[in-house]
């Protein structure tokens, strides 16, 4: 097999379910990728939610699908809460302002959050 010796192209594996942390007092957000203006990250969850009166409000768009677990997130345009259970995902637009309202304490919730630039058409 010929390796591909160009800057950049550098093969990487990983388990996004492995690493976890016994005891997580904190939300873990980890870069999985990072290329130009893309990041996917690992975010692993349990119990945590956003403070109170906290919104999220990106400059980026964001793609986010729950692995294993279950959240649920709140955006401040709508009144119910939408609930993420493994292979649900869901399309947050850049400047859309979200909450995470909670994950489940008693197991871990892993993601996995695209990130990237909105465009726009001129």
């Amino acid at each position: 097999m010929n390796e591909d010796k160009r800057p950049g192209r550098k093969i990487s594996t990983g388990n996004i379910f492995r690493a976890i942390p016994s005891a997580i007092p904190e939300e873990i957000t980890e870069a999985i990728v990072m290329s130009g203006a893309v990041k996917i990250e690992r975010i692993v969850s349990r119990g945590q939610s956003s403070p109170d009166g906290f919104w999220y409000d990106a400059e980026d768009n964001e793609w986010v699908i729950v692995l294993k677990g279950k959240a649920s997130l709140r955006m401040a345009s709508q009144k119910e809460a939408v609930i993420l259970q493994p292979g649900d995902y869901l399309f947050i637009p850049r400047h859309c302002r979200h909450r995470v309202e909670w994950t489940i304490p008693e197991e871990d919730t892993v993601w996995l959050a695209v990130h990237y630039p909105a465009t726009e058409k001129k």
